[in-house]
């Protein structure tokens, strides 16, 4: 049987060269990174090296990056020690965050009793600026934290203009940026944000790694207690391999994303017109179908299916050997609709399936073509 990856939105193939990389140092470089000895040292060299590696693709310092277990728990570190440690009151942030941000911030609501205020969303699901504005005059000390791509619709957040924006009323932003590390450059110097996280895994990286950065001073504690690793901000023992296959895997894709990102992006304008093309009346969620307002990676799409095929559509894609998602990754299995969609379609839109296609280097046109075949028989 065929078998075809379109969710690539969930998680991405490792390079071969990330894999012979991390396969070295597993081999050659297994000295605990905190021990003072030669192989320990050579350890600690390994990791350093990969922190200003990464530090420079941000134009930052290497000490304002942290090394964590991957996006969910940056997220957490940033904003829980923002209201422990730094006094925050109130959070701002979207209806349509990924879970990381969304059920972190309902327990601190809990624990803390803090202020919570969602920003308004058009029907597309972009961030309404004015209306965040007006949420920033509030007088209380006040985090920020929108997704600079969302991982269901792949809207794109004009990064620089909410950074601009939380600076001006001294406010700090946060931004989970899993979708966009690796497939965008972000020069930190002119994106005044004051934190940021990512994802291994989502660059064709391994899983289980990712990293913050903390503008300097920051004043955020670790969430995470045990030795003092990561300047004290994260304990544990470093996984050595999975931090140079971060580095490794995210060298690679700066150094060839003006060759790649054109080819995904060909990919997906491709599907797109192939689909309107055997069924005009599918309809395009968020911004998807817009090249200027969304990630040139994933098209989150509504297919007009009757009601009695709808629920077993990702069942039979799976049969036909087409791996995708009814909505983001992080929820299937789950009987409840996508909070995205929700957030942002009418019921008649939400009672028709809606799914996640993403692409990646790896795919190619004719598994596109093969894709649009399968879909012509449910329509």
């Amino acid at each position: 049987m065929k078998t075809v990856y379109f969710d690539n939105a969930a998680t991405t193939q490792i390079r071969e060269m990330v894999i012979d990389r991390m396969s070295d140092v597993m081999k050659s470089n297994y000295g605990n990174a905190s021990s003072t000895h030669a192989i320990g040292r050579q350890s600690k060299s390994l990791i350093e090296t990969s922190r200003k590696r990464i530090a420079a693709h941000f134009n930052v310092s290497a000490a304002e990056i942290v090394f964590t277990s991957g996006g969910t728990e940056a997220d957490n570190l940033v904003l829980r020690s923002a209201v422990k440690d730094l006094g925050v009151t109130e959070i701002i942030s979207t209806k349509i965050e990924h879970h990381a941000i969304l059920h972190t911030i309902d327990q601190l609501e809990k624990d803390y009793k803090i202020k919570v205020s969602y920003v308004n969303l058009n029907a597309k699901g972009d961030v309404d600026l004015d209306h965040l504005e007006m949420l920033l005059k509030s007088d209380t000390k006040k985090l920020v934290t929108l997704m600079h791509i969302n991982n269901e619709i792949g809207n794109k957040l004009e990064l620089k203009a909410v950074a601009n924006l939380c600076k001006a009323h001294d406010a700090l932003f946060h931004s989970d940026t899993v979708q966009s590390v690796g497939h965008y450059q972000l020069d930190l110097q002119e994106i005044p944000l004051d934190y940021l996280a990512a994802s291994a895994h989502k660059f064709h990286g391994p899983k289980g790694v990712g990293f913050v950065f903390l503008r300097k001073n920051s004043g955020l504690r670790a969430s995470i207690f045990g030795g003092e690793q990561e300047r004290g901000l994260r304990a544990g023992t470093e996984s050595i391999h999975n931090i140079v296959g971060m580095d490794e895997a995210l060298h690679i894709s700066y150094e060839n994303l003006d060759t790649e990102k054109p080819y995904i992006q060909s990919l997906k304008s491709y599907f797109i017109e192939q689909l309107k093309t055997a069924c005009p009346s599918a309809v395009f969620n968020g911004q998807c179908e817009d090249p200027e307002k969304s990630t040139y990676t994933l098209v989150n799409v509504c297919l007009p299916i009757a009601s009695d095929q709808a629920g077993l559509l990702q069942f039979q894609l799976d049969l036909k050997g087409i791996a995708c998602s009814k909505g983001s990754a992080c929820q299937s299995g789950s009987s409840q609709s996508s909070h995205v969609l929700s957030a942002i379609l009418d019921d008649h839109h939400l009672k028709k399936p809606s799914v996640r296609f993403s692409f990646s280097k790896y795919n190619t046109k004719e598994e596109v073509d093969y894709l649009i075949e399968v879909l012509k028989g449910f329509m």
